[in-house]
């Protein structure tokens, strides 16, 4: 203890607290009453079953649009344009490694009605018949395929990017696609499905040039190979009247990645996306209004609903669009370059961050006493609804981390996965933004639930959005009441899906008769009126004494342990508990090895008996203070060094694990942790 504070850098740290103190003193800020109360969040339609709706529905109705223009997508780029100015509108880094360069709305606009004209020019009626498959990354081709599908009343059919060669032509079939656009790595596995795809006709490059064997393929193939600036000069030569969709038009055939068997085909309107993004900019407005000078970096992919309602949000608002340069690896230079005002984050980025710095805070006294002080400053200014990055805090500690993400983010906006109390205050306090927690699924185009901007706590996923009833359904072999405010979680209102297409069976199953969408989630309605998700009805593992076991919740509190990446819990109905596949977090894991002296590589530290207790210590602890049940506890472990991935097949193109796969891969190493267990 004498050391510490005779250490110099310990004594400069204990005056930099105290000219802090002093800082905070002078320019404390007056704390902000939320425009809203955080205590009563939803609300119980009187003569209802249950049902909850937002507390800012009027009378309860829910809300279809928010501005008297904007029905469509098509209305909201147009209404972007026009609040804009004719602003800047979508960018990309020129050269890779460059700026940004950005062309504006009118120019977005000028190449989607070529593109279109083009369509119609190659024989491509517009209309409710004609569906357009998109086969590529985020790119600005994607934007304006999908911008001149909305101006001609064509149908976007996203094809996964990693979705495999099997479950194309199936989407292909199914939607009977006639012309598809294509990255060029995409180039030859389209025009190898074209024997067994006969309905598509045209494949669209949106590389510059079309290589002489790609061409000789095509030919063989009967497809007409051309590239993205062909087809545009082709549509500009006529160039044909936008017929625009209506509301209740088809805007996408988005398919949802299935665990099992092939991806099944959600029918999303245009009016079900208005209603879903116009419902989050009114759940939002209190605190942020999205506006032409915010900015965007898209890597998440389009291929599915997320990403893509954020975006008709922008433009609907007249902001910017910065593509990442597609590759992930350099994405945090994608964002210091960009420094986007709004970034959308899956939940892995945050805890990754939270890892790291808390990784640094650890080597040293001083980082950990100033860390903790900035973090007591930020979060009683936090719980006063004070969100700021201004403070000497910020400058003397978290400037650092700002900076990573750019230094100009308002909003972070989060989903698919719970994040913990702690990251969620760190990332709150540390970045000095709103951060909103989502929740819900492509049937109902993204979020059904989502966090107050003001919001100051964590564990659950807010309150209905405003496009939506929720309510809760008994499930008795679970347990589950709704008169004791749990059940299933099921969703109702202007943005849930038409159905599944082509597949009456499904729709019954996830649509009831009295059009309430079945999530499969089981939830809880907490006193302030919010949902916290505590189970999963799907999935379940029945174990030998009778219990059920929901993989998924165990494996979400695994995955809090710094050193774990990716976990995979699994079980037997003639066992009495689970087991666990383990891949640890290979950057935090090998400084946390040699802080130990363990030494090794990463394949070699997953072998290691000492590594492996570690990690089995950590997550136990974590299921304990989760209060997990004894039998939903993994009882044995097995490290793995090789990430699940799309590219192994052991997750969905959006990241879900791939159960039947996974419990197949790892048979025999299940039963042999099972064999050395009583």
């Amino acid at each position: 203890m004498a050391d510490f504070f005779t250490d110099p850098a310990t004594l400069i740290g204990l005056g930099a607290v105290a000219a802090a103190t002093a800082y905070y003193v002078a320019t404390r800020p007056t704390p902000v009453k939320p425009p809203y109360p955080l205590e009563n969040q939803s609300v119980e339609l009187l003569g209802g079953s249950g049902e909850r709706v937002s507390h800012l529905t009027k009378d309860g109705k829910l809300i279809e649009y928010m501005y008297e223009d904007t029905r469509t997508l098509y209305d909201g780029f147009q209404r972007g344009m026009r609040i804009s100015g004719d602003g800047l509108c979508l960018g990309k880094r020129e050269p890779p490694n460059g700026p940004y360069k950005f062309i504006k709305y009118s120019e977005v606009e000028d190449q989607f009605t070529a593109f279109g004209s083009g369509l119609i020019k190659l024989g491509i009626k517009p209309g409710q018949e004609s569906f357009i498959g998109i086969y590529t990354k985020n790119c600005i081709e994607w934007v304006v395929t999908e911008q001149a599908c909305s101006a001609y009343s064509m149908i976007v059919v996203p094809l996964y990017d990693t979705l495999g060669s099997e479950a194309v032509e199936y989407i292909i079939n199914q939607t009977g696609i006639k012309a598809a656009v294509v990255a060029t790595d995409k180039m030859k596995l389209l025009i190898g499905q074209a024997s067994k795809c006969p309905t598509l006709k045209f494949v669209i490059s949106i590389s510059d040039s079309i290589p002489d064997d790609m061409a000789a393929m095509a030919k063989e193939a009967n497809i007409e190979l051309l590239t993205y600036d062909a087809v545009m000069d082709l549509g500009r030569q006529d160039s044909v009247d936008h017929q625009p969709a209506s509301p209740d038009d088809i805007c996408t055939i988005c398919y949802t990645s299935g665990t099992t068997g092939m991806p099944k085909g959600v029918i999303l309107t245009h009016g079900a996306i208005v209603s879903n993004v116009s419902a989050v900019n009114k759940h939002n407005e209190a605190a942020f209004v999205c506006t032409p000078d915010d900015v965007h970096i898209s890597f998440l992919p389009l291929a599915h609903m997320m990403e893509r309602a954020v975006q008709v949000m922008l433009y609907t608002c007249g902001a910017k669009i910065g593509f990442y340069s597609g590759d992930v690896k350099k994405l945090i230079d994608d964002v210091k370059e960009l420094k986007p005002t709004l970034f959308i984050a899956v939940p892995r980025i945050l805890y990754r961050i939270y890892d790291k710095v808390m990784l640094g805070v650890s080597q040293s006294a001083v980082k950990q006493f100033l860390f903790s002080r900035a973090m007591a400053s930020k979060g009683r200014e936090l719980d006063q609804g004070i969100v700021r990055r201004n403070s000497f805090w910020d400058t003397l500690v978290f400037r650092k981390i700002q900076d990573g993400l750019g230094g100009r983010v308002r909003l972070i906006l989060t989903g698919s996965a719970p994040i913990s109390k702690d990251v969620m205050r760190f990332t709150r306090c540390a970045l000095g933004c709103a951060v909103i927690e989502g929740y819900g699924q492509t049937e109902c185009v993204a979020g059904a639930t989502m966090t107050l901007p003001y919001e100051n706590t964590a564990g659950h996923v807010g309150a209905p959005l405003p496009s939506v009833m929720v309510k809760l359904v008994d499930v008795e072999d679970m347990n589950y009441f709704a008169a004791n405010n749990e059940g299933e979680v099921c969703f109702k209102g202007p943005s849930v899906f038409k159905g599944y297409l082509k597949l009456e069976d499904k729709t019954r199953e996830a649509l009831d008769s009295d059009g309430w969408l079945h999530s499969g989630d089981i939830g809880r309605w907490l006193p302030n009126g919010a949902l916290k998700i505590i189970d999963r009805k799907k999935s379940l593992i029945k174990l030998q004494q009778g219990e059920y076991v929901s993989p998924e919740k165990a494996e979400a509190v695994y995955l809090r342990s710094s050193l774990v990446e990716q976990a995979f819990v699994d079980g037997d109905s003639t066992k009495t508990y689970v087991v666990g596949i383990i891949v640890p977090d290979q950057e935090m894991l090998i400084p946390w090895a040699k802080s130990q002296s363990i030494e090794g590589t990463f394949s070699q530290l997953c072998k290691n008996e000492t590594v492996k207790k570690a990690i089995m210590d950590d997550i136990s602890k974590l299921g304990k203070e989760a209060k997990l049940f004894g039998f939903e506890q993994a009882k044995a472990i097995m490290l793995y060094d090789e990430p699940f991935s799309v590219e192994n097949g052991l997750l969905t193109p959006t990241q879900k694990m791939k159960r039947p796969q996974l419990r197949h891969k790892f048979k025999d190493d299940i039963q042999e942790m099972y064999k050395h267990l009583p």
